[in-house]
């Protein structure tokens, strides 16, 4: 992991708000139904080759509370459908996981490290609750950003 200051940037995508604890149910987790409309919808208009990402933002208080979650990309427009939301990635200070291997298993391991990390008693950073996002970097790659104070 690194300390990274990334500059702001613009998103468009699909939105759902969810906490942990509804994530940990199938009957209840709306974060895969969320990539699979994505899937179904908005990758098939794709040209060229996007950036896709998945935002956390609008954080209620902490890892335990309501946030929202956007399944998106820097080659959507919000003309495509009511349903695709703008979203603004923060700038900011942020701490960057990275993992490689088969999705979605990678996504939630490099996850598990995330909340592993910041579980520790010797954690030196802050979680600020900001604006987190996955980078998916290629069909194996993911890169997981978290912002920090």
């Amino acid at each position: 992991m690194v300390v990274e200051q990334i500059s702001g940037f613009d998103l468009v995508g699909l939105c759902t708000r969810t906490k942990n604890e509804n994530e940990a149910d199938a009957s209840t987790a709306q974060i895969a139904p969320l990539w699979e409309k994505f899937s179904a919808e908005a990758a098939p208009k794709f040209r060229g080759t996007p950036q896709v990402y998945g935002v956390y933002t609008n954080y209620e208080s902490d890892h335990s509370g309501m946030f929202d979650v956007y399944a998106c990309s820097d080659l959507l427009s919000t003309d495509m459908s009511e349903d695709f939301k703008s979203i603004h990635v923060e700038s900011g200070k942020y701490l960057v996981f990275s993992a490689q291997g088969e999705m979605p298993q990678a996504v939630i391991n490099l996850w598990g490290e995330v909340w592993n990390y910041f579980s520790s008693p010797e954690c030196p950073h802050e979680r600020a609750y900001t604006t987190d996002f996955e980078h998916y970097v290629g069909a194996n790659e993911i890169r997981v950003a978290i912002s920090i104070k």
